[in-house]
């Protein structure tokens, strides 16, 4: 029997260019992102970090239509129109991403 395992297009948009990724259902989208080359940090951030814990927010990116949140970081992010973390998002459906340049971090902007 063959494999019945769901692929999603998410599109990403880098600050410069679009590149079209095919996700398989439930992939984490930081992990994704990182093994693209397109990384989710500044880099400040890039080793300034939290692996994908979800307690930096440095993470964040933000989307056309974004998925329902589901981590208590992104349930505020979404409230307040702050970029969600891309290590709380399960890729369950197509996507369109927008890596964040230019970013507030620990309460100053940080820009490449």
């Amino acid at each position: 029997m063959a494999d019945a395992t769901s692929f999603h297009s998410v599109r990403v948009h880098d600050g410069e260019a679009w590149h079209t990724l095919d996700v398989q259902e439930g992939a984490n989208l930081r992990r994704v992102l990182l093994r693209h080359d397109l990384s989710p940090y500044t880099r400040w951030t890039e080793t300034a970090n939290c692996g994908g814990r979800g307690l930096c927010a440095t993470c964040g990116v933000r989307f056309d239509e974004p998925p329902v949140p589901t981590h208590w970081h992104d349930r505020l992010a979404a409230r307040y129109g702050y970029p969600r973390l891309s290590c709380q998002i399960t890729v369950d459906r197509p996507l369109t991403v927008y890596l964040l340049p230019d970013k507030n971090i620990w309460g100053g902007r940080v820009s490449e």
